[in-house]
């Protein structure tokens, strides 16, 4: 049975559409069960109904016709109840629905299983026996293995339209919509380019060929290059790997001098097939016929196929992308947007980002929103080979990427962009006024920072200081850990442009999404292990070059140093952190160097530290909420997985009362407190922090404008009354709702997303 389920996901991976797809399903499960039939129900989102879009052993024109209303016939009951129906003699039961055109009383036995995915019933997966017998529990076991495994490829094809395809013949695939993160906030409209999509053959749609003569060449030079790099790294392992070993490498390299294979692929590209295309179609025949082989080490070499196949597509890819020109307005797409990919497109042409992969908070997120460029993160069913090249709308208000956009949806969006850079216009007038509610409270606004580009865009909007320095950016894009003089020269640029407004610099935080190629840190679970001030207690030397850099840069210099320890969880890593700090400046001074003493603060960003937060700051000069990694660790949410993403919320009540805890055990020790995470930087987050009483929030200084806009429009009283109710509420929802709701009496809702997708 495992075999047999193997076999049939991997078949419908590879099917060159959905609609292929859904025949090799029906037909494989027929197979593999030994039943008359096996077909396919799919929803209709647009109406609930249930429509059968394939079948193995019923009337060939039942597909399409075959529709059940929601809860109708035994299907019905299946999608309605979310559980398996297993009945020995259907026509019996009560809820049987007799549809003429597929003569379905003649089947007795009846499964059915429901294709669930994220909580939503996509569909219904059936088999169904003359013979009058229930179906035993391997074979529902079976069955409903399979419709699991299976349900991410039929929401991909509801997300991509080709269920809606299937369903009706009119389908119009313009202005397809997909649902993915809010990573920065911002409309843009563009052409999408592809960038580093990972050598993956399922993923290899279907195309024609632009130009067959290109197409040849470029599929000749990828055998050719493939060629070279197994020889080579043949060779290089020539002395280390024994004789048996090293006759993989004479197999791949008689693979590819394969006539027939090579071939086969020339041929279909003649036949107009583009070159990654025909090469899968080829390579995917090649390995279903060894698995197909009964003797064991046959069927392995499949693999073997698969791998050489990947190494080819590889190189194509590799091609192609030598060759990428960057049109105006680049919306930069990939399965995983990385720093690197940011910088390979020219700032002046990066309109928007669109990532399948990571969540609002992860750090490309972050990252973008520095940038200013609009971002959807995690839109995990955008077909992203198929929309290289094309229009598309990036929706970075509400995570959503339109793509295909027709006349209407350009000119709604066009407008919505007008809006707002007419706002961004009047926002630029608040530059030089002071951050003061109406009841003339005053707080202070500092800037996220990583990039000596960040330094321009920071103070034209009014940075007032730096409440975050990530002093890991110049270690990460490094190829080896920088010396005293490098970081000092890097800090000091820093600091001379906010002079003399305060810089906050956090010790190196690696570890977790966080990684220096030079300096690895392999953990099961990372964001567990040794990351933040763990990996620096345990190589002071490391700590104690990072904090003479930063001493010896603030040297005659009237702004404050602050230095900020990541990952605090106890008094005791405060303690020895502390000392170390000592034992630098001490090191400094000794030098003839006449530096201020700075100031030691530590970052809450895990739930120890909320419990411990007024132990803390009795031993620092200052506390600084991390409200990312705090979200993430009081809710269990990894904030880059986009399976996860809707549960990372900073609403939600115990981040609310944990952030409420935390800034009154501050106000306890008569202690500064700022905040430094991403929800500072949200005009909602912004307003409740400032009732909880923190002094500083730190935000990317693209949100800074519109932040002090909404402060300097709103009451202290009033935001405390919203407070007040908010730590009454049992649910986000509740929290979103209320606050959105008392913004927008306040005469606030401009800042704030008003419209919504069609």
């Amino acid at each position: 049975m495992l075999n047999s389920l193997r076999a049939i996901v991997q078949a419908v991976a590879a099917a060159s559409d959905f609609s292929h797809a859904v025949g090799v399903l029906v037909r494989d499960v027929r197979s593999a069960l030994g039943v008359e039939v096996c077909s396919v129900f799919l929803k209709d989102r647009h109406s609930d109904r249930l429509v059968m879009v394939g079948n193995e052993g019923l009337a060939d024109n039942a597909v399409g016709q075959a529709i059940l209303e929601a809860g109708q016939g035994l299907v019905g009951q299946v999608a309605k109840r979310a559980e398996p129906i297993n009945l020995d003699n259907a026509p019996e039961h009560p809820n049987f629905h007799y549809i003429p055109q597929i003569d379905e009383d003649a089947f007795r036995a009846f499964l059915g299983v429901p294709i669930i995915h994220h909580r939503d019933v996509l569909g219904v997966l059936v088999v169904q026996q003359r013979t009058a017998r229930r179906f035993d529990e391997a074979e529902e076991a079976f069955l409903v293995t399979l419709s699991a495994q299976l349900a991410a490829v039929v929401a991909h094809a509801q997300a991509t339209g080709d269920v809606d395809a299937l369903t009706n013949e009119n389908f119009d695939r313009r202005n397809a919509c997909f649902q993915g993160v809010a990573g920065s906030p911002g409309i843009a409209i563009g052409q999408a380019v592809v960038l580093k999509a990972s050598a993956d053959l399922a993923a290899v749609p279907e195309r024609e060929a632009e130009d067959v003569t290109v197409e040849l060449m470029l599929f000749d030079r990828a055998i050719d290059a493939a060629r070279a790099e197994i020889e080579g790294v043949g060779q290089q392992l020539a002395s280390a790997l024994p004789p048996e070993e090293l006759a993989l490498f004479d197999v791949y390299l008689h693979m590819l001098d394969d006539a027939a294979m090579a071939d086969d692929v020339r041929n279909r590209i003649r036949r107009g097939q583009w070159a990654q295309g025909a090469l899968k179609q080829v390579i995917f025949e090649h390995v279903g016929r060894f698995e197909e082989m009964d003797d064991t080490y046959l069927r392995e070499r499949g693999s073997d196929v698969k791998e050489l196949g990947q190494r080819v597509l590889s190189h194509m890819q590799d091609m192609r992308r030598r060759k990428q020109h960057f049109p105006d307005n680049a919306i930069l797409v990939s399965e995983e947007v990385t720093p690197s990919m940011l910088a390979e497109i020219p700032a002046d042409k990066l309109a928007g980002v669109v990532s399948m992969r990571g969540a609002g908070n992860s750090h490309v997120a972050i990252l973008a929103r520095a940038l200013d460029v609009p971002t959807v993160m995690g839109a995990i069913d955008l077909p992203i080979y198929q929309v290289d090249g094309s229009q598309l709308v990036v929706d970075g208000f509400y995570g959503e990427v339109i793509t295909e956009p027709d006349e209407r949806a350009l000119r709604r969006y066009g407008e919505l962009m007008e809006a707002e850079r007419g706002f961004n216009t009047e926002l630029e007038s608040l530059r030089d006024l002071p951050c003061v509610t109406e009841d003339g409270h005053r707080l202070r606004l500092w800037v996220n920072i990583g990039l000596v580009s960040d330094i321009s865009r920071s103070l034209d909007r009014g940075a007032e200081g730096i409440g975050l320095f990530r002093t890991e950016v110049p270690f990460i894009t490094s190829d080896r850990f920088p010396t005293e003089q490098e970081q000092r020269a890097l800090y000091r640029e820093h600091m001379e442009a906010f002079e003399p407004r305060p810089v906050t610099m956090r010790t190196l935080d690696i570890g977790g999404d966080k990684s220096l190629s030079y300096f690895p840190i392999v953990e099961e679970n990372p964001f567990l292990g040794w990351r933040g001030v763990r990996v620096t207690l345990d190589h002071p030397e490391i700590f104690l070059v990072q904090v003479r850099a930063m001493l010896k840069a603030n040297e005659g210099l009237k702004g404050d140093l602050r230095i900020m320890l990541p990952m605090i969880s106890s008094v005791d890593e405060t303690l020895e952190a502390k000392a170390l700090v000592e034992q630098a400046y001490a090191e400094v001074l000794d030098e003839g160097l006449n530096v201020k003493t700075p100031l030691v603060g530590v970052m809450i960003e895990v739930p120890a530290a909320v419990y411990q937060a007024r132990a803390l700051a009795r031993e620092v000069d200052f506390l600084a909420v991390g409200s990312n990694d705090l979200t993430q660790y009081m809710l269990a949410v990894d904030r880059n997985n986009p399976r996860v993403a809707e549960l990372f919320r900073e609403t939600h009540p115990a981040v609310i009362t944990a952030l409420r805890d935390v800034a009154r055990a501050a106000r306890a020790e008569r202690k500064p407190i700022g905040i430094c995470g991403e929800f500072a930087g949200t005009p909602a987050g912004a307003v409740l922090c400032m009732a909880m009483g923190f002094d500083v929030l730190s935000m990317n200084a693209t949100n800074l404008p519109r932040v002090k806009w909404v402060i300097r429009n709103i009451k202290r009283r009033e935001a405390r009354t919203m407070l007040s109710e908010v730590l009454k509420m049992g649910t986000t929802a509740e929290v979103d709702r209320y606050v959105r709701e008392q913004m927008t009496e306040l005469g606030l809702g401009r800042v704030l997303p008003s419209h919504a997708s069609d």
